[in-house]
Order: C-alpha cells, then structure tokens, then sequence
C-alpha cells in the first residue's frame, strides 16, 4: 500500500467513530474550561462542545448548531 493511501485509509477510520451529538438536539452539559476567545468548552463523550458565553462550572441545556468531524458547536437553549 502507498504511502498516501494508508493516509487516506487513517483519516476515513478516524472522522468514522460515532458522533454522540445531532444538530438541533439539546443536551445537558457542563462547562469545564475555556478557549482563549472565551467560549466554553463541553464534553459528550469526549466530543467537545464549543459553547459561546459559557463559564466554567456552569450546567447548561445546549442546542447543537453545528458538527464537526472532532467538535461540534452550540448555543444555550433558551
């Protein structure tokens, strides 16, 4: 096998796990820590949650807007 083919090959094998999350869905979640931009960071089985306006600490009902193959982003349902 070449070399760019067993590339190819690990890539598929690493955006195929299960993504714990759907789009529009709420999850409860807990802000652990932030980024530098100040968003605050979630985890669902170790899938990030990027959540903006989201302090440490907090327990927050989140709506998914978006995914990603490693994170995915969400708002604070209202």
């Amino acid at each position: 096998m070449k070399k760019n083919q067993r590339a190819e090959k690990k890539r598929r094998s690493m955006n195929s796990k299960k993504c714990p999350v759907e789009i529009g869905n709420e999850y409860e979640v807990e802000i652990t820590e932030t980024t530098p931009n100040g968003s605050g960071i979630a985890r669902i089985k170790d899938f990030l949650i990027f959540v903006n306006d989201a302090k440490p600490g907090a327990n927050l009902t989140v709506k998914i807007t978006n995914i990603g193959p490693l994170s995915a982003d969400g708002v604070i349902a209202e």
